[in-house]
């Protein structure tokens, strides 16, 4: 066991993508059919809602509230997470529309309505050397805002696909998602101390519920028939297009941040909080927010950016580090002119 960690730990692979990778695997090779898939629904219901019962215990609202008085810094980002995104998915959407399957382009766009990361933001802001603080806050806040502007967005943006705000959806909206996040954040007093010493287990929540959810969603395309409507060539375009948004989106910001003249600190902060999507967050909202489609079609762009941006931030985050890290060369001593002749 400790030599296959030690292999995977080698890999230029994110260990989570290669799990979820199997779980597709396993999805296609042993679909939940009948009274299993009922099973596998009741369970995605449970993992939803416990993970944002901890996304709400973990949510410090201090932090965020300190955070704040950088308001030019949280308004740039969210900016970015909730108006450029939105904005670059509808372009997506109008090019894109026709030359892949309806539920992949449905897909795209909620990608671009989706709230930013937590962990990986200040992580990467972190090793580049910025503004940390700065990066919990508006991970933070975008993350609470989420909850309640990605649903309004999808409704907006995408009504065709929900069907506009059904009163099934906002009792799904309010029983799987708001009220687990407003019980984890009445709770956070008594609990967030725990969690905090025991990571493990909001990691194990964090990934086995996204884990969960995809199988599920996978395991009803198999069953569908949907995989079908997918070549190789549509695969190879989804993860053009993600990592073109990727890219503008960062070139947005970093040019953005130096416009306004931020520091090289709170420029870090900007770009990774700005350009992330929260796949953990994102999987589990499709299942509410799409009834009655191909869940699993809908997310795989969203999959598909989250392997990208690890590999595209992590990069970035070692140039940013590496720059910090430079020696400043003090310049020469003038030499004294030579006397006139």
């Amino acid at each position: 066991m400790t030599t296959i960690r030690k292999a995977l730990s080698r890999l230029p692979v994110d260990r989570f993508l290669l799990l979820l990778i199997a779980t597709v695997a396993l999805a296609a090779l042993l679909p939940a059919r009948g009274s299993a898939a009922g099973l596998v629904d009741k369970g995605v219901t449970g993992a939803v809602a416990l993970l944002f019962l901890l996304y709400g215990a973990r949510l410090a609202p201090q932090a965020i509230w300190s955070g704040m008085a950088n308001w030019r810094l949280q308004a740039l980002v969210l900016a970015s997470t909730f108006t450029l995104f939105p904005l670059i998915g509808l372009g997506v959407g109008l090019i894109a529309r026709g030359h892949l399957p309806n539920d992949v382009v449905t897909g795209l766009l909620f990608l671009c309505l989706l709230p930013s990361t937590v962990q990986s933001s200040i992580a990467f802001t972190s090793i580049a050397r910025g503004n940390v603080p700065a990066a919990l806050c508006s991970a933070s806040v975008s993350n609470l805002l989420g909850v309640v502007i990605t649903p309004l967005l999808v409704a907006r943006v995408l009504p065709a696909a929900t069907g506009g705000f059904s009163p099934k959806a906002l009792e799904d909206i309010a029983l799987q998602i708001l009220l687990p996040f407003l019980a984890g954040q009445a709770i956070r007093p008594w609990i967030a101390g725990w969690l905090q010493r025991h990571p493990r287990l909001t990691a194990v929540v964090d990934r086995g519920s996204v884990l969960v959810v995809v199988y599920a969603a996978f395991s009803a395309g198999m069953v569908a028939g949907i995989w079908s409507q997918l070549s190789v060539r549509g695969l190879a375009a989804i993860l053009a297009i993600d990592i073109a948004v990727l890219a503008l989106v960062i070139a947005l910001t970093t040019l953005a941040s130096r416009a306004l003249s931020f520091p090289v600190e709170d420029e870090i902060a900007i770009v990774f909080c700005g350009s992330k999507k929260s796949m953990a967050g994102g999987i589990p909202m499709a299942t509410i927010l799409f009834p009655g489609h191909a869940v699993g079609m809908i997310v795989l762009p969203l999959m598909l950016f989250h392997q990208a941006q690890l590999f595209v931030c992590a990069t970035l985050a070692r140039r940013y580090a590496a720059r910090s890290k430079a020696p400043v060369i003090p310049p020469a001593p003038a030499k004294a002119c030579p006397a006139p002749q």
